[in-house]
This record gives structure tokens, C-alpha cells and sequence, in this order.
């Protein structure tokens, strides 16, 4: 549940989860739910510094989220393109804006992007269940859960991270609700994961259903993956 929005300077890596705001949050929750919640039923918090453009706006929560795209081109030095603000939302077409807006000094790159699936999301999104009974037809080994995570979260991508396998025990080091280490070594060769909660929390959001020796067991794989990585 989130997000909230207060002002921020200093060191971008020092923003933190403030009490106020954990209490915040559990009260909005509350008035749409029966059962209530409080601080002590938080499992884990993140916080983080987002660069928005000072719009004039008189409260944080009223700043646009809409990019601006501010183009340098003074002097003899190579222009600058500053970005801010934006959503991962609006990425893609984001960096179509900035392209255009360097045409004069790159080639113009049309828009594409609009219809262009994402990775592993060149699928209609009412064949899901006919694409979750085809994995399990093809593995059958996966149990129902598991096969509809992996749709879910890869799409027609879930065959480079099951791969030939014919048995769980195939995918290697089960690290707790079905993450494996062929999903692990998946994510890290193709979505750039390099830490157990760029895994956990950024990729798959597992890290809720994992306890802290499975968490730390996880870290141990990764940490002898870049061992091993190292020594060849």
C-alpha cells in the first residue's frame, strides 16, 4: 500500500519510512476494510527520493507527475538533456519524447512503442488461462499456483525460465513459494537483478511470503553465483 508524498532534501539515500507515514497508510486502509490493520502487521517498508518539476504547486501531492523534458544547448558544449519527473507508467513513451526532442542532433526515431508488447506480454490478455493450462500441460510437474505466478509474472517468456525441465527438482534450489534458481539465474541474466531484494521485493514481490533464513539462503546463492562468476 502507498505511496505518500512529503518534501524531501539531503542525501537521496538517506529518505526513510517515517512512523507518521506507516500510521498514515494503515488508516487509509482502514476506512475500506473490516478487518484493520496497524504498524505491528507491516512486514516491510521502502522509501525512496523522486525528482519532480517544481510546478508551483503548494503541497507535495499536488506537484505533477508529468515529465518535463528541459533541453541545455548554451555555449559550445554538447547539449544536455534534463529529465524530470515521470513514471514508470509513461516510460516508453518518455524516451520517445527525448528522442524527438534531440532530432536536430540525432536521427528522428518514429513512435513504435504504443504498440509494441512488452516483453513476454505478446499475448491477448483473455488467453491467460488457455496460456496457464498449455505450461501445465507442457510441465506438469507445476502446480496450478505456480504456473499462473510464472504467466503472470513472464508471460511467453516462462519457457526460457523453465526451460527443459521435467521435474521440480530440475529448476534447482527451491528458496520458498516456489522461487527457484533457474528463476533466479532467469532474472539476473535478463532483468538485471543483482541482489536478493532487487528479487524479492523489485521483480517478483516473493520477499512477502519468505522468512528471514529463506531470504538469507537466497542471499548465500547469490552471494556464491558472484563467487563462482569471479573465479572464471
Amino acid at each position: 500500500i502507498g505511496t505518500t508524498d512529503k518534501e524531501f532534501s539531503g542525501d537521496p539515500s538517506a529518505a526513510t519510512t517515517t512512523a507518521e507515514e506507516i500510521d498514515y497508510l494503515c488508516a487509509a486502509v482502514n476506512g475500506y476494510f473490516r478487518e484493520q490493520i496497524t504498524a505491528k502487521d507491516v512486514v516491510g517498508v521502502f522509501a525512496g527520493v523522486r525528482a519532480l518539476y517544481d510546478d508551483g504547486s503548494g503541497a507535495p501531492e499536488d506537484v505533477t507527475r508529468d515529465y518535463r523534458l528541459l533541453l541545455d544547448e548554451s555555449g559550445r558544449a554538447a547539449p544536455a538533456l534534463t529529465i524530470c519527473g515521470g513514471k514508470i507508467t509513461t516510460y516508453r513513451r518518455l524516451a520517445e519524447a527525448a528522442l524527438h526532442k534531440l532530432a536536430h542532433h540525432l536521427p528522428d526515431a518514429p513512435d513504435w512503442t504504443a504498440h509494441a508488447a512488452l516483453p513476454g506480454g505478446d499475448f491477448v490478455h483473455n488467453e491467460m488461462d488457455g496460456m496457464v493450462l498449455n505450461v501445465r500441460t507442457q510441465w506438469p510437474f507445476l502446480s496450478e499456483a505456480t504456473a499462473r505466478r510464472l504467466v503472470r509474472a513472464y508471460g511467453t517468456r516462462v519457457h526460457a525460465v523453465i526451460g527443459a525441465a521435467r521435474a521440480m527438482s530440475d529448476l534447482g534450489q527451491n528458496f520458498g513459494a516456489d522461487l527457484t534458481a533457474a528463476e533466479v539465474q532467469y532474472l539476473i541474466a535478463r532483468e538485471w537483478a543483482r541482489s536478493a531484494n532487487d528479487i524479492l521485493w523489485r521483480r517478483t514481490k516473493l520477499g512477502l511470503h519468505l522468512s528471514k533464513m529463506q531470504r538469507d539462503a537466497l542471499g548465500a546463492f547469490l552471494a556464491g553465483q558472484g563467487a563462482r562468476a569471479a573465479a572464471g
